[in-house]
């Protein structure tokens, strides 16, 4: 984001905020880091300085991660049998090593859109005042 463009509270700052938050970026510049660990978020945006200690993600990201993973490996189980006949120790084990593979791979990027989210949505102790930039 170039300097003097501001973001204002509303609808139409959600939708970059969240793909920001998704990149693991910081949800106003796009350029620092959102984490400072796996899924822990950093207390400050270390581009912009904008304070992430608001952020109430709680267990909201688990509860999208497991509804998604368990979508697409309810869905592929007529696949997986039509592939592997009867070996229901081979497609447990195929798709339970899928599902924790995808729940690790989708948590932080859900979590940084919850959380770009939030501070879009000023939730949570996101002050309006702290969107512009």
């Amino acid at each position: 984001m170039k300097q003097g463009q501001m973001l204002v509270q509303g609808a139409e700052s959600v939708k970059p905020a969240m793909l920001r938050g998704a990149c693991l970026k910081c949800p106003r510049c796009g350029e620092g880091r959102m984490f400072s660990g796996y899924l822990k978020v950093a207390a400050s945006c270390d581009a912009c300085g904008l304070d992430l200690t608001p952020q109430r993600a709680d267990d909201g990201p688990a509860y999208f991660v497991i509804l998604i993973v368990a979508h697409l490996i309810g869905f592929s189980l007529p696949v997986m049998f039509n592939l592997l006949g009867d070996r229901p120790t081979t497609i447990a084990v195929t798709l339970g090593l899928a599902s924790v593979v995808l729940s690790l791979a989708l948590l932080p990027p859900v979590k940084g859109s919850f959380v770009a989210f939030q501070w879009a949505k000023g939730m949570h102790g996101f002050q309006p005042g702290t969107q512009t930039q």
